[in-house]
């Protein structure tokens, strides 16, 4: 669990490696940037700071603000409503990001170095580095991840309907939705 000043300092960090990137964003969504842990309190690490822009029926779009080495943790976005799932193609806007998506060959040398990487929770193995102006869609139900390089990383995320409370990741002592104390 993140405390009040934790989620107001990394809402304060993403919103200054916005405006670095060019990316206005308004008060209210500067207020609103969702700071996820994953319920590990190690947010240096894993983790990911995000702004929703926009998430109706049929289109999400958001920024991914990514500190430095900081991961998202491995996961999948299985079908729900009668849906295949959330498709989501990632840009980078700035900084590195190291995507991991499941299928294909196993990349021999990974650039990715995630916390908790001993714990046999990181199965996707086909690494894509991208840079700025750079993309990849990761099909829904797919298992992936994604870590920021040695600057971190801001990416723009578009996909279908996002109903993050469904995404099923593979360590089972991550909580997806956020949790604060005072």
């Amino acid at each position: 669990m993140l405390t009040a000043a934790q989620v107001l300092q990394a809402r304060s960090r993403a919103a200054e490696m916005l405006a670095a990137a060019g990316l206005v964003i308004t008060p209210a969504e500067r207020a609103a940037i969702e700071v996820v842990d994953f319920g590990l309190n190690d947010l240096e690490h894993l983790g990911t700071e995000i702004v929703v822009y926009v998430n109706t029926e049929r289109v999400c779009a958001k920024e991914l603000v990514l500190f430095p080495h900081q991961t998202c943790a491995e996961h999948r976005h299985p079908p729900f409503d009668g849906t295949p799932g959330k498709e989501e193609t990632f840009r980078v806007r700035t900084g590195v990001v190291y995507l991991h998506v499941e299928g294909g060959e196993p990349t021999a040398n990974p650039k990715a170095n995630p916390a908790r990487a001993e714990r046999g929770v990181y199965t996707a193995t086909r690494e894509m580095v991208l840079h700025p102006g750079e993309q990849f869609t990761v099909p829904s139900n797919t298992k992936h991840w994604f870590q920021g390089g040695p600057d971190g990383a801001v990416v723009s995320e578009f996909s279908t309907k996002s109903r993050d409370e469904l995404d099923i990741f593979t360590d089972p002592d991550i909580s997806r939705m956020p949790v604060q104390t005072d």
